[in-house]
């Protein structure tokens, strides 16, 4: 079983809590189990990923133009 995103996680992986308790008992909990590895958030920041971010974006801002319409816009 994964976990991609833990929700919380600006509140601990950009900060140096080392020599800290961790303030989140979910994941502290996480914490303790041996088969739990957790990194933080950064799978999009590669250049393929940065530049792909970056042609989808203009390629909505493109289509909202030209049609009024984004094929990527997430539903309500």
């Amino acid at each position: 079983m994964g976990l991609d995103v833990y929700e919380e996680e600006a509140d601990v992986f950009f900060e140096d809590l080392s020599s800290e308790v961790i303030p989140d008992d979910m994941l502290s909990r996480l914490l303790t189990f041996p088969n739990v590895l957790i990194t933080r958030h950064q799978a999009f920041f590669t250049v393929d990923a940065l530049s792909c971010i970056a042609e989808t974006t203009l390629q909505n801002i493109s289509d909202i133009e030209r049609t009024g319409f984004c094929g990527n816009e997430v539903s309500r």
